[in-house]
């Protein structure tokens, strides 16, 4: 008959499935009960119950289920108490929690929490999608990119660093907004993608009028205050133009490379390099140039280049950089970002999709960070 212990291990071996950490680790598990061919499991809910539960039951009935002599598993889950939120938030921010004991000084100021920015180091790769103006289709781009990637097999977060004029939660399909445990914020999901946006603290209708100090500091939250759970590529929508939040990014992300996009008109592509030269003033490498619109195509297969031809050819040779891809101009891509359907996901065999998922794969393979090492080199302890 399975033992206490066999159940505790057993469920060491799940995870919540939003946060990707062991159960036992949040202080999910409250209490076991074994029976002889039964096992009950009281478990808090550390988020909403409609992010994960049903899938948090499911994981731990086959969890448990799978020890022997085991028939039935029941899982009972309530919320977490105020209490436990705390506990759970210190593992997310890997912050220890205060200890109850502890004797404070009212005459003393209290600590001011600390702030850690998890991209900096070269766990994540960062690439911020930019462009010299709006009207471009970047916010587009960069949903479908980011789902593109995490289609590789990739974890993906993404921001919306577009402060003004944020759309990836609709288009991205985002169901719910973020989560809050402690103070630690969980980035809701769709397709495979976490993020964050000013469209979670602002109204679709509200105009956001803040400035540089406020944006800075939004942008050093989206960062600090969210738990990441260190993603293997972090995309950033930028905002047009090369105004206080690109010099905060780069401030923030110095590692983080830089997508430009544009569309094949002269005017578009002149723009464009703008924000190419913003990426060299502030010490950030150009990953390459996207060339959106490109064409569209009649019902009779005619191609029409409605917005000239050759800007991102152009762009791309002035900049030294390779041309990543050319997207078509197609209704369903638009439609896509308003219904909260990306098209690599609601039409994956379509030429646009299947143009966002070459430009992936480039940019994950070929044009990915390249490790030099020589395997006869140790590191010795003396």
């Amino acid at each position: 008959m399975a033992s206490e212990i066999d159940v505790r291990a057993a469920l060491a071996t799940v995870e919540e499935p939003a946060l990707g950490i062991p159960i036992t680790d949040l202080g999910v598990v409250r209490s076991i009960g074994v029976g002889r061919k039964s096992v009950r499991i009281d478990l808090a809910l550390v988020l909403p119950p409609e992010w994960s539960e049903v899938e948090l039951r499911r994981r731990v009935s086959i969890a448990v289920g799978g020890l022997t002599d085991v028939k039935k598993v029941d899982v009972v889950v309530s919320p977490m108490t105020d209490d436990e939120l705390a506990r759970a938030a210190a593992v997310l921010s890997g912050v220890p929690p205060v200890d109850p004991l502890r004797v404070v000084d009212a005459n003393r100021p209290a600590e001011p929490k600390a702030r850690v920015n998890p991209f900096t180091d070269a766990s994540t790769r960062v690439i911020a999608v930019a462009s010299g103006k709006g009207g471009v289709g970047k916010s587009s781009v960069t949903t479908n990119l980011s789902i593109a990637l995490a289609g590789l097999g990739r974890s993906v977060a993404a921001v919306d660093a577009d402060v003004w004029g944020f759309s990836m939660p609709r288009m991205l399909g985002v169901a719910h907004p973020p989560a809050l445990v402690g103070e630690v914020i969980i980035p809701p999901r769709a397709h495979g993608v976490a993020l964050v946006s000013m469209g979670f603290f602002a109204q679709e209708d509200q105009a956001v009028v803040w400035r540089g100090p406020m944006l800075h500091k939004a942008l050093e939250q989206f960062l600090t205050d969210v738990y990441w759970a260190r993603p293997d590529y972090l995309l950033i929508d930028m905002p047009p133009g090369t105004g206080d939040v690109s010099i905060s990014i780069a401030q923030f992300l110095p590692r983080a490379e830089v997508l430009v996009v544009t569309t094949p008109q002269p005017a578009a592509q002149k723009v464009a390099q703008r924000a190419a030269a913003m990426a060299e003033q502030v010490n950030l490498d150009v990953l390459g140039v996207i060339e959106n619109m490109s064409w569209f195509q009649g019902d009779d297969g005619t191609r029409y280049e409605i917005f000239g031809a050759g800007g991102g050819a152009a762009l791309s040779d002035r900049l030294g950089v390779p041309l990543l891809g050319r997207i078509p101009l197609v209704a369903a891509l638009r439609e896509g970002g308003d219904d909260g359907r990306p098209i690599v996901v609601a039409e994956p065999d379509s030429e646009a999709a299947q143009a966002f998922r070459a430009m992936t794969e480039r940019i994950d393979g070929e044009l990915a960070p390249k490790r030099v090492y020589r395997s006869e080199l140790k590191i010795t302890q003396s």
